[in-house]
């Protein structure tokens, strides 16, 4: 079963391969995940670069919260980042444009995790 640690060990290195697969976003994302598999990642996104850190070491603009099983849902397409938000198992904090252009963000996983 994979862990969301693997899914941001994924999304960084998919990231500092191609930075353009953040399509020009520049932000700190971070997810404070619950649950069974919790933590506290990071994707940074900028110009020329784009990484993930564990733990809150940068100033996020946006903030996402909800449960780690349902973060790993969203990844693999099975849960709707709207329907999430819409149902109160996604609570988003900060910049909501940022927010409705995750999914650009978390292709870059779907890509990595389809070609493996």
């Amino acid at each position: 079963m994979t862990t969301v640690r693997d899914i941001f060990q994924l999304i960084d290195s998919q990231l500092r391969e191609d930075p353009s697969r953040a399509d020009g976003i520049v932000a700190v994302y971070q997810f404070n995940l619950s649950g069974s598999d919790a933590g506290v990642y990071q994707v940074v996104l900028r110009p020329d670069a784009g990484f993930v850190i564990e733990g809150e070491q940068e100033t996020p603009d946006c903030t996402l919260s909800m449960d780690s099983e349902d973060f790993k849902k969203m990844v693999d397409g099975e849960l709707n980042g709207t329907e999430a938000f819409m149902s109160g198992r996604l609570r988003i904090d900060g910049d909501m444009g940022l927010a409705l252009r995750l999914q650009e963000v978390l292709s870059a996983y779907n890509s990595a995790n389809q070609n493996q």
